[in-house]
């Protein structure tokens, strides 16, 4: 399991609702907690790793080893969304990337844990803005679609060089072509149901 970069066709893919809370679906958590403190991450969302699940793991505080802080959320949806903020936002998937992203300023969600229990959570600032944007992810949703005109123009050169690396990835075999990918996502959907 690795993050997967902008433009992997998985952070395109909305995720499927989680059915089942088996062995496999606590072993892909570890690893994604695993990657997202490698990454200096807050958050990170099944389809950040190929995953194309309604799945996420969020430690706001963003510090390895402190487990109390350690969050696994299962199918979450916003419910409620309250005022704007702006502020930087970056992402796992475009590293080194940031721009200035409006926001709601709290948020109200509803998920499931790793335990099968409703969990509703209220959320503002930096924790709003994270559910939001894992959230996105879920929803084939990435960050550079919440971009201003401006910002879509002044980031315009850093999106293409993403695009560029991925597809020389591809064309010298490191990485398969996208109809793969799509495929692989697919087969993986069925092979949980």
């Amino acid at each position: 399991m690795r993050i997967v970069h902008y433009p992997h066709p998985s952070l395109k893919h909305p995720g499927k609702p989680v059915g089942l809370i088996d062995r496999q679906l606590r072993l892909w958590v570890g690893e994604m907690f695993e990657l997202m403190y490698d990454a200096k991450g807050l958050g990170l969302a099944a389809p950040q790793v190929a995953l194309p699940f309604q799945l996420l793991v969020m430690n706001v505080e963003g510090k390895a080893g402190e487990k109390e802080h350690e969050r696994v959320y299962i199918n979450p949806r916003i419910v409620e969304r309250k005022g704007i903020m702006d502020g930087d936002e970056g992402c796992l998937s475009f590293p080194g990337l940031f721009a200035p992203v409006k926001r709601a300023k709290k948020v109200r969600v509803e998920a499931f844990d790793l335990g099968g229990n409703l969990v509703k959570v209220e959320a503002e600032g930096l924790a709003a803005r994270a559910w939001q944007h894992e959230i996105d992810h879920l929803n084939g949703v990435v960050f550079l679609e919440r971009f201003s005109p401006l910002v879509k123009i002044a980031r315009g050169r850093d999106v293409k060089a993403f695009e560029k690396r991925f597809r020389d990835m591809q064309k010298t075999g490191v990485l398969p072509p996208d109809a793969d990918l799509q495929k692989a996502l697919r087969d993986l959907e069925q092979a949980v149901e």
